[in-house]
């Protein structure tokens, strides 16, 4: 049974973050530039999963696509209000419910996870649910874990077409959660569990993400490689998870270091997208797949090797690419590689075939561990190199963000590259309704951190509002978020921030 905790609890069990992050909301200083004029970009629909919640409020990346793009307004920068609140750990992946409600899962790295439901507007913890933990945790240092979200739990959960959390946990359960509430007590029960630890094998590796397909499918990737199909109602004769594993290898540049072995082995470091026509596209730390259920078994389509330095630079976790498939119209889906200088790299959906790239960044310092954002066919990279110590390596940052345009003759061009702005690690976001970025940047002369906003068809930024200064509020790879009502959001070690306009 899961553990809860109420509202009462969490300042305790958040420790010294407790100072770090009070619960205010006030007009604050430290903004710098103009407020927006809304500058709306015209998109195709957004992909809809009958499975899921609706796009935008789903998941990670907001939809099946990952295209990491709102449909509605985000905060134009005027009179702006910063609210924090401390939740046990940082809220690092954060999804939205029909009532509004914030649907979270917040990490204290090598203690514990917490499945979190929010008051979006007093950032009240109405209820906390924590996530099971394996016997052996922490993992030795050995293993080469960081103890974040996707290490201890579910980061990459999605939320259901009934507003229930489906979450991936660190002992190889698919648990799927819903928010009830009895006698004025509100808690998650749990509403199914599917064991697929005997399907997975290693007791080390644990799944990276999981989301349904179109038929109701649900599909899950581990670290290690393994590829799976859960199938909620298999036909007659059908098991109702069928697995297969990455079975490559490549030579390891650092081999004959201490501790490096002579190859490394095909590895999954991201979450995945899928299509309407049941593909589903996968990078490895080798190759980008397209996998499809045949006979509800997961089948590879076709398998694409990309250029690859097989290091982990400074602000990646693996030894490959650190973007999550991005697919965008025309039939088509987007990484970026780990070549040197990194690549924008896009393939033909159908065949796998690259229909082009273009270097981004500069060589000895390109590294991306966040997902392409998609606004319509044109994707905004942006540089995370140097950052690998949450408390120390904010400041050791290359400044960088580049937008590249794919025609639909099949040519990658560079429109803008921002050279100014430091994005350390957070997952940023794109609002079609304003034309503006979003992001999470950080300052070394102040130690200060700033929900920033980017023109997309300029590059130049709009305004920054700063949110926090010190280490406490660097959001360690923890997403952005907008929510319908315009509020951003972003993970922060101890918990979460709220940026809102004023009137």
């Amino acid at each position: 049974m899961p553990r809860f905790r109420s509202s009462l609890i969490v300042a305790a069990a958040a420790g010294l973050a407790v100072a770090a992050l009070p619960v205010a909301a006030s007009s604050a200083p430290g903004f710098s530039g103009r407020v927006a004029v809304p500058k709306p970009v015209a998109v195709p629909p957004a992909p809809i999963n009958a499975f899921m919640a609706p796009a935008g409020k789903s998941n990670i990346h907001n939809d099946t696509f990952m295209s990491d793009l709102y449909r509605w307004a985000g905060p134009l920068g005027r009179n702006m209000n910063v609210a924090s609140r401390s939740a046990g750990g940082e809220c690092a992946s954060i999804t939205f419910n029909a009532k509004g409600q914030i649907v979270a899962i917040c990490v204290l790295p090598f203690t514990s996870a917490f499945l979190t439901l929010m008051d979006p507007n007093t950032l009240r913890i109405i209820t906390q649910a924590e996530l099971p933990a394996p016997p052996d945790y922490p993992p030795p240092a050995s293993t080469g874990s960081d103890g974040g979200y996707t290490d201890l739990a579910g980061g990459y959960f999605y939320l259901d077409n009934k507003g229930q959390a489906v979450v991936s946990t660190a002992t190889q359960h698919l648990i799927t959660y819903r928010p009830v509430t009895t006698r004025g007590i509100t808690f998650f029960k749990i509403v199914n569990d599917v064991d697929l630890s005997s399907f997975i094998g290693s007791t080390s590796d644990v799944i990276q993400s999981a989301l349904p397909d179109s038929r109701g499918n649900i599909w899950f990737a581990t670290k290690l490689g393994v590829v799976g199909v859960v199938n909620p109602n298999p036909p007659a004769g059908q098991a109702k998870v069928q697995v297969t594993r990455l079975t490559g290898t490549v030579p390891n540049p650092l081999a004959g270091q201490s501790g490096q072995p002579a190859v490394l082995s095909e590895a999954i470091g991201n979450s995945f997208a899928m299509d309407e026509s049941g593909g589903v596209y996968i990078v490895s730390t080798q190759a980008m797949y397209r996998f499809a259920s045949v006979a509800g078994a997961p089948t590879v389509t076709w398998r694409t090797t990309y250029s690859n330095t097989n290091t982990v630079k400074p602000g990646q976790k693996s030894a490959g690419s650190g973007t999550t498939p991005t697919i965008i119209p025309g039939g088509r889906v987007a990484i970026a590689d780990n070549a040197d200088p990194e690549n924008v790299v896009v393939y033909d959906n159908a065949t796998g075939a690259e229909v082009c790239r273009v270097p981004v960044f500069k060589a000895g310092a390109s590294a991306t561990e966040n997902s392409l954002i998609s606004v319509g066919n044109s994707l905004i990279v942006e540089n995370n190199y140097g950052f690998a110590n949450p408390a120390t390596d904010a400041g050791k940052v290359v400044p960088g963000m580049t937008r590249v345009d794919v025609s639909p003759g099949g040519t990658c061009a560079t429109k803008w590259t921002n050279t100014s702005v430091v994005v350390p690690s957070v997952v940023s976001k794109a609002s079609s309704k304003t034309g503006l970025i979003y992001t999470y940047s950080h300052r070394k002369s102040t130690r200060g951190w700033y929900w920033t906003a980017i023109d997309f068809r300029t590059g130049k930024q709009v305004y920054s509002q700063l949110v926090g200064k010190g280490p406490r509020f660097n959001n360690s790879y923890a997403s952005l978020y907008v929510a319908p009502n315009g509020d951003g959001f972003v993970g922060v070690l101890p918990g979460l921030v709220r940026v809102r306009d004023g009137r």
